[in-house]
């Protein structure tokens, strides 16, 4: 029997070393970025929320977008965002956003219309995010929860292009609280989502 070469052996331990390296870097990906759906039920209350003095009044629709950098519920509907931005920002819409506190990142550069607000009244007893609140011409809160039921968001099964549409057209939206099943990640630290 030929014993195998110098060449073969190591040809077979760069094979294996390449391989084991595959699997580190999808075991890694998976843990990191790859998250089995399950349904959470989350119960928003808008009540406590109010636009800055500055914001606050009369003007334009106010759109706000409550995001976590860490939750990976963000990314199911940051291309919707960036289509509701592109939509409505032409028509007078306002886009500002509100990053957990305690937490790092930005937003990506298809978002980069998004004015950051760094304190919003209320939004210390948020429940879950990313959520979004919708403030009206006259500066009254018109909407508060989520964007969509359901592990991602896309323009067929949102909530907000008949907020914005309804608004758009004057006619008066009042839904503040809002529960939802869909991917939500807690905003509070001490708070569990069920």
């Amino acid at each position: 029997m030929r014993l195998p070469t110098f060449k073969t052996l190591l040809a077979c331990a760069f094979t294996l070393t390449c391989a084991l390296s595959l699997w580190a870097a999808y075991d890694w990906f998976q843990g990191r970025y790859i998250r089995a759906f399950s349904d959470q039920t989350a119960l928003f209350a808008g009540d406590v929320l109010s636009l800055p003095a500055e914001l606050s009044g009369p003007g334009p629709i106010r759109v706000v977008h409550f995001w976590d950098p860490a939750c990976p519920c963000n990314v199911g509907n940051q291309q919707h965002l960036s289509e509701l931005l592109a939509h409505y920002g032409p028509l007078g819409v306002v886009f500002y956003s509100v990053q957990k506190p305690g937490t790092h990142g930005q937003l990506p550069a298809t978002l980069g219309a998004i004015k950051p607000l760094t304190n919003l009244p209320g939004a210390e007893h948020l429940s879950a995010s990313p959520a979004v609140a919708i403030w009206d011409h006259s500066g009254q809160l018109a909407y508060f929860g989520p964007y969509s039921e359901g592990a991602t968001c896309n323009a067929s099964n949102s909530f907000i292009e008949p907020i914005l549409q309804a608004l758009s057209a004057g006619r008066p939206v009042r839904a503040t609280h809002t529960m939802a099943v869909g991917c939500y990640c807690p905003w509070q630290a001490d708070h569990v989502t069920p």
